[in-house]
């Protein structure tokens, strides 16, 4: 509990959830650099090594992502990986 009250105290990470193994999941806001394309051509898994899972828009419920979702200012995303590597995402400006 410790370890995930620090994840969410010290970015942007909304929520935390880490499995034994390393896997994590969290909800965060997208950093500004995968705004407004498709989540194929913003290269996420590529360049993060993370799966944006889910996509949350203001006023509507979450949907699940696809490579041709695109995320937009005031979005929330659900995102799955190494640890690690949602971290790094997740602090992305």
């Amino acid at each position: 509990m410790g370890r995930r009250v620090a994840h969410l105290v010290r970015g942007k990470m909304i929520d935390y959830i880490e499995f034994d193994d390393g896997f994590a999941i969290v909800k965060t806001t997208p950093p500004k650099n995968i705004l407004g394309v498709t989540l194929a051509a913003s290269g996420v898994r590529t360049k993060y090594g993370v799966t944006i899972v889910g996509i949350k828009t203001p006023g509507n419920d979450f949907t699940y992502a696809t490579p041709e979702s695109i995320v937009t200012a005031g979005d929330l995303v659900i995102v799955s990986g190494e640890r690690h590597r949602v971290e790094r995402f997740s602090n992305e400006p």
